[in-house]
């Protein structure tokens, strides 16, 4: 089927995401990478001048749209190479509309505990995103690691995305995608 065009909407691979996930379809947003899922984030949900919060030693590409939308970017200091939630969660202020988290964190590898991010979530103010990056949830097989899709029904400021391009090795088909309330997917 490669000489048609595909569903542009991704119903089908939504419908398949859905069921995987124990979500419904209209919880997923896809994107050509996780990357561009990170990137419509940030470009719908914060204005030039407002604030996005990232780690030191966080992927790349946060800091990169932050700069694109002229955001104010705050980068806390890492630990141990790792997201210091404390710091991060210090930094958030009224002006701030995004927080990026890697888990696992991409570079470093580090990763932050269930408790750990669950304490963070509940401290977060209802004006701002989470949005928890699991580009590399397949690779950790800690047992208090957490899997923010089951967050999501307890945190409505929360947006976890993932790819295909790592574990599935499928990069160059660029498939990302979000999963969050229905109204943050709209």
């Amino acid at each position: 089927d490669l000489s048609r065009y595909p569903d542009n909407g991704g119903h089908r691979l939504k419908q398949a995401l859905a069921e995987q996930l124990d979500v419904r379809p209209n919880q997923i947003t896809l994107g050509n990478g996780s990357s561009d899922v990170l990137e419509m984030l940030a470009r719908a949900f914060v204005q030039a001048g407002q604030k996005i919060v990232v780690s030191e030693h966080s992927f790349a590409v946060y800091s990169l749209v932050a700069k694109a939308i002229d955001s104010e970017l705050h980068v806390t200091p890492a630990i141990n190479w790792g997201h210091d939630l404390t710091g991060m969660r210090q930094a958030i202020d009224s002006n701030t509309r995004l927080v990026f988290i890697a888990n696992p964190n991409n570079p470093t590898g580090t990763w932050v505990s269930k408790q750990d991010l669950e304490a963070f979530l509940s401290s977060i103010p209802n004006h701002v995103l989470v949005v928890l990056d699991e580009a590399y949830f397949e690779y950790v097989e800690e047992e208090d690691y957490p899997n923010g899709v089951p967050l999501l029904k307890t945190y409505p400021n929360l947006v976890v995305t993932r790819t295909f391009s790592k574990i599935y090795g499928l990069a160059g088909m660029r498939v990302g995608y979000s999963i969050s309330s229905q109204e943050i997917a709209e």
